[in-house]
């Protein structure tokens, strides 16, 4: 298997989209109302399951698969909304993790991780 990349990535689904002709239905609009759909299909393999059944997902070879399809759909949507408004997904994703970095500082002990301080990646 060859190694892969984001670029790369882009270009085979742009490649087929252009095949079909279904680069007019790419929007923004419409690649981010896919992107939603998917990831609500992601969040219906686990719906319903507990917290522990949720973290064995992928024991399962029929739900691993599904989860995994999902997983690229989700992905494949995300990536072509990128390539449609010019955004490089890796950059803006470490940009993102620099400033949470400073928003969000590792506590300087073990007592505040266990006071139950989370915060979300937003």
């Amino acid at each position: 298997m060859t190694e892969l990349d984001v670029q790369t990535l882009q270009r085979r689904l742009a490649a087929f989209a252009a095949a079909r002709d279904w680069e007019q239905y790419h929007t923004p609009k419409n690649l981010a109302a896919a992107l939603s759909v998917e990831a609500s299909e992601l969040v219906e393999i686990f719906q319903w399951l507990t917290p522990e059944q949720s973290a064995r997902v992928m024991e399962r070879p029929e739900t691993a698969h599904r989860v995994a399809d999902e997983v690229a759909d989700v992905l494949a949507y995300l990536l072509q909304f990128c390539e449609v408004l010019g955004i490089d997904a890796l950059s803006a994703l470490s940009e993102k993790i620099d400033r949470n970095e400073s928003r969000f500082p590792a506590p300087e002990s073990q007592e505040s991780t266990e006071t139950g301080d989370r915060h979300s990646s937003e």
